[in-house]
């Protein structure tokens, strides 16, 4: 055989099983990408809710000073654990997003104190612009009052990002979905995927 053609050959052979090798390497990205989302959807479904130091309210929309209709249901279930008993204060999260005038944190507190809600049990995190910014933020609070665990209230898929950002702080967390409206499968499990990139990029130091 001449050499060129040995040559020939040989590229050909290191060109199959570097093909092979990231071929694997994509599969178990996959497969492990699936089982995080798994992890979030399972999550999703557990209410945790039980006696803790604070109810921390994670963020949404505000118009106009008004929650949207995904903040009012985080409040209302927190609401609902407050008036359970369940802990003497609640932390309300969230910066301005796109309202100028008004943050998150501060819309939910006001909504809350509407539904009498003593303002003293209510404490605010107004500057977070993202998931992780406003966790940071609300754990600083929460150490700064010696507060040791809290019960996490979110939309269902959100749940499990929040808990290990607060966990990997000290924190004994608890999860409590907020109740939501039947979603299709195809789109339940799209935003359990995403929530999961979003978990990996948290893990890599990525704030979103």
């Amino acid at each position: 055989m001449l050499p060129g053609a040995v040559s020939t050959a040989s590229y050909r052979k290191r060109g199959r099983i570097l093909g092979l090798v990231l071929l694997l390497a994509l599969a178990i990205v996959l497969v492990q990408w699936w089982e995080l989302a798994l992890r979030i959807r399972n999550q999703a479904r557990v209410d945790e809710a039980r006696p803790a130091d604070v109810i921390v309210i994670l963020g949404a929309a505000a118009y106009r000073g008004r929650p949207s209709p995904v903040l009012k249901a985080r409040l209302d279930h927190g609401l609902e654990l407050y008036r359970r008993g369940l802990a003497p204060r609640i932390l309300t999260t969230g910066g301005s997003g796109g309202d100028p005038f008004h943050t998150e944190g501060e819309v939910g507190r006001a909504y809350l104190v509407q539904h009498n809600v003593p303002s003293e049990a209510i404490l605010v995190e107004p500057e977070g612009e993202s998931t992780v910014h406003s966790l940071a933020a609300a754990a600083e609070i929460m150490r700064r009052l010696d507060l040791h665990s809290c019960i996490v209230v979110s939309d269902g898929y959100h749940i499990y990002r929040a808990k290990r950002i607060l966990e990997a702080r000290g924190f004994r967390v608890y999860g409590s979905p907020r109740p939501a409206s039947a979603r299709d499968p195809f789109t339940e499990w799209w935003l359990c995927l995403r929530q999961a990139i979003a978990y990996w990029l948290w893990t890599l130091g990525i704030a979103v």
